[in-house]
């Protein structure tokens, strides 16, 4: 969950269900469990007690314990992604992509990818350099970079296709891809 509640929502944007990754308890994996940031799942179990999945808790699913399900669903909602990218890129070097994707993110652009892993497999498998059309200078450092980490998002909205380059030390970079 975020640090923020329901009332730090920026205004336009969707808030969303919390989300808990999924476990359970190791010797007895009848429930699955909601982990909580605090290190023990929703309902009390220590984390040293679970075995952590790579999915999500969903609390109507059948099989998930009661009391996780109860407080899943009271969670306070989360800033969508919409609002986590917007937050970002608001910090990118400004100018007319960074505005025109800003406005796009307030108006429910669609985020249909956001990863982030080592630099060199990110653009490798994500970036489509050749397909950027605005904005490619920006990013000649960071695709030449040392290693590191990367996050890369990539927003559709209308007809507009922007790349977002979330260089682990650095400010973002947007680019606009055909």
């Amino acid at each position: 969950m975020s640090g923020l509640d329901d009332h730090d929502c920026s205004p336009g944007f969707v808030r969303v269900a919390a989300s808990f990754t999924a476990c359970r308890k190791t010797d007895s994996p009848a429930l699955e469990h909601a982990m909580a940031a605090a290190n023990e799942t929703l309902c009390g179990i220590p984390r040293d007690q679970v075995t952590v999945y790579r999915h999500l808790f969903f609390p109507r699913r059948r099989g998930a314990c009661g009391e996780c399900r109860e407080r899943a669903v009271g969670a306070p909602t989360e800033p969508g992604p919409q609002e986590r990218l917007y937050h970002r890129v608001k910090t990118a070097v400004p100018g007319c992509l960074r505005e025109e994707l800003l406005a796009a993110l307030r108006s429910g652009a669609d985020v249909r990818l956001w990863v982030n892993g080592p630099t060199e497999q990110v653009i490798r498998h994500y970036a489509q350099l050749d397909r950027i059309v605005e904005g490619a200078e920006a990013i000649e450092a960071v695709v030449r970079g040392d290693g590191g980490r990367l996050g890369l998002a990539r927003v559709v909205h209308g007809a507009r296709e922007f790349v977002v380059f979330l260089p682990e030390d650095g400010a973002p970079l947007v680019t606009a891809q055909r």
